[in-house]
Order: C-alpha cells, then sequence, then structure tokens
C-alpha cells in the first residue's frame, strides 16, 4: 500500500484539526500520512491535537508559511498540501489588514511557489463564502465574480486567484473550496457560535449587532471537513468548489437558538451597533458537488448547535484558558 504524505497548514486551528483528527481517526483513510505546519498563533492550539499527536503516522512542524527557507525543504516531503492556515476574523483585519495580507496573501504564495518547484501532486486550497461579498436573493455559484467587501475576505480572494493562476498558467493541480460558515467543537471563542456560547454559560451577555437580519449559511464542521476531503480525493484540477450547509438562518434566529439551548433568554442580549464590513447575507449554491461527487450535509442545524453546546459546556479545561488569555492580552 502506497502511503499519500500530506502537509496540512494551519492544522492546528478550529477546521484544519478536525480535519486532521478525521484523516486519522477510525474512519479515515488507512494509506495517508499528515504533518501539520501551524505557526501557533493565537487561534493554533496544540490541545486540538492531542488525539492524534502519538499517532506514527502524524507529525508537527511549528512554523510560518511565509517562511520561504522552512517552506521549500518541506514541501517536497509530501506529495499533496491542504491549505487552511490564514488569518480569518473580518473585526481584526479591520483593524490591522497588513497581517492578512501577509499570511494569506504572501503566505499562499510562498507555498504555491514551492509546490510548483518540486511537482507536488495536488494543492487543496481553503476558502471562504465572503470572497464573493453578499447577496441580495438567490446564491452563488462557482462562476460568480468576487467581490469582497473587508480586509479578510478581499485577502482570501487573492489568494484564490493566486492559486488557480498556478494551474491555469503552470498546469499546478489546485483545487479551491469555499464554504459557508463554520461551527461546532473546538472553535476560537471569538467566533459567533462559541462566542455566545461561552458567555452564556459564563452568565454574561451577548452582542446583538444591528437589526440581527444578517443572513449566514451555517455547516458543520463534520459536514465541511467530508466535504474537503471529497474534493481531495475525487475534485477536478483548476476547479473551484462550494460546500454549503443548507441552513440558512438570521443572527436573530440563531440567538434564539443559542439562548434556548443555554438555558438563558432575551435578557442576555446586547443590542449593538452594526460593524463595518459585514455582509447583510451569504448563500452558497453547492450544486457542483452534490452532483459532481455525491456531497450532502448530513447534520441539521439544530441538531450541531445542541451537540456544539454540549461540547462547550463540557469542556471548559478548553475554552477557559483561551479567554483568559485573550482578555489579558486586550487588558
Amino acid at each position: 500500500m502506497i502511503t499519500t504524505r500530506i502537509l496540512v497548514t494551519g492544522g492546528a486551528g478550529f477546521i484544519g484539526s478536525h480535519y486532521v483528527r478525521t484523516l486519522l481517526g477510525p474512519d479515515g483513510p488507512p494509506d495517508i500520512a499528515v504533518t501539520v505546519l501551524d505557526n501557533l498563533t493565537y487561534a493554533g492550539n496544540p490541545a486540538n491535537l492531542y488525539e492524534v499527536r502519538d499517532d506514527r503516522r502524524f507529525d508537527f512542524v511549528r512554523g510560518d508559511i511565509c517562511d520561504a527557507d522552512l517552506v521549500d525543504p518541506l514541501v517536497p516531503t509530501h506529495d499533496q498540501i491542504v491549505h487552511f492556515a490564514a488569518e480569518s476574523h473580518v473585526d481584526r483585519s479591520l483593524l490591522g489588514p497588513a497581517a492578512f495580507v501577509r499570511t494569506n496573501v504572501v503566505g499562499t504564495q510562498t507555498l504555491l511557489d514551492a509546490a510548483l518547484r518540486h511537482g507536488l501532486r495536488t494543492f487543496v486550497h481553503i476558502s471562504t463564502d465572503e470572497v464573493y461579498g453578499s447577496i441580495r436573493a438567490g446564491s452563488w455559484p462557482e462562476t460568480d465574480p468576487l467581490r469582497p467587501n473587508s480586509p479578510y475576505a478581499a485577502t482570501k480572494a487573492a489568494s484564490d486567484l493566486l492559486a488557480l493562476a498556478q494551474h491555469r498558467t503552470h498546469g499546478l493541480d489546485v483545487r479551491v473550496t469555499r464554504c459557508s460558515n463554520n461551527y461546532g467543537p473546538y472553535q476560537f471563542p471569538e467566533k459567533a457560535v462559541p462566542l455566545f456560547i461561552t458567555r452564556l454559560l459564563d452568565g454574561r451577555p451577548v452582542p446583538l449587532y444591528g437589526d440581527g437580519l444578517h443572513v449566514r449559511d451555517w455547516i458543520h464542521v463534520d459536514d465541511h471537513v467530508r466535504g474537503i476531503e471529497l474534493v481531495r480525493t475525487a475534485g477536478r484540477p483548476g476547479e473551484v468548489y462550494n460546500i454549503g450547509g443548507g441552513n440558512e438562518l438570521s443572527n436573530h434566529d440563531l440567538t434564539a437558538l443559542l439562548l434556548r439551548e443555554c438555558g438563558a433568554d432575551w435578557g442576555m442580549v446586547t443590542h449593538v451597533e452594526d460593524r463595518k464590513g459585514h455582509d447583510r447575507r451569504y448563500s452558497v449554491d453547492f450544486s457542483k458537488i452534490r452532483d459532481e461527487l455525491g456531497f450532502a450535509p448530513c447534520t441539521d442545524l439544530a441538531t450541531g448547535i445542541a451537540r456544539t453546546v454540549h461540547w462547550y459546556r463540557t469542556h471548559r479545561s478548553w475554552w477557559e484558558p483561551l479567554l483568559r488569555r485573550a482578555e489579558s492580552e486586550a487588558a
């Protein structure tokens, strides 16, 4: 049996670590070995990989994807790259866009350069629905133009185009995925779902921005990871695949669902001014990955949120140190 060696960038983060745990779990493919490359910035957590750290098929390298001297000798020891590493928070990008340009654009190009130079077999680039901007009605197909509205989304759109250009210009096997909003265990508590859950479990109020009618499509990280693996193993070179959950919900209705699961009421909600750079509605058409690769989301939102709340309720030892560190850094 020939082993496929996969370099997973950002593999200590929320989605990347879930992907690694899935690949190396009991239902994962038997013929793979995984190296995680992660710089362990605030959202990268070694604890996310504890389940697999003793697996003989697993290796970890701490480092920066912008470091060409590190990346260049690492890439040729692998067959494929699955590229999660990114700065990914809209609000942070408004305050400090330069870090997003460096990691999301320069870092991606550094990896692409090494992949092309060493003849990498496949490069799976993980992107976001935010590159499309905002949509009033309907859903974006992969062929829609990119109209990003925040520095974060703009840098992800740039990295998408750089990756696809390497395929069109040089024939590198690049495959791009664009997912809707993820939720699930091990998500850093700055994002909406874990922020609300952890604050409500601590009896602290949660913010609802603007009129609460912004709409997002939510996908459980289990479903997203299954979609990525379908693209890695069966996707077509040079193609973009939207991965959606089919769970469109306004922020108001999501808040109601989280309040109910956490045993709280609307008295815990503080209405605040809307934030800059936040799009009104996201919705991806994921019929392409459904029709070509057989993808279908399996986790309905109510069940997924209930499971996620239970995980945070029973894993305070994971998220409480993260909150304490974040609060001390902000002080």
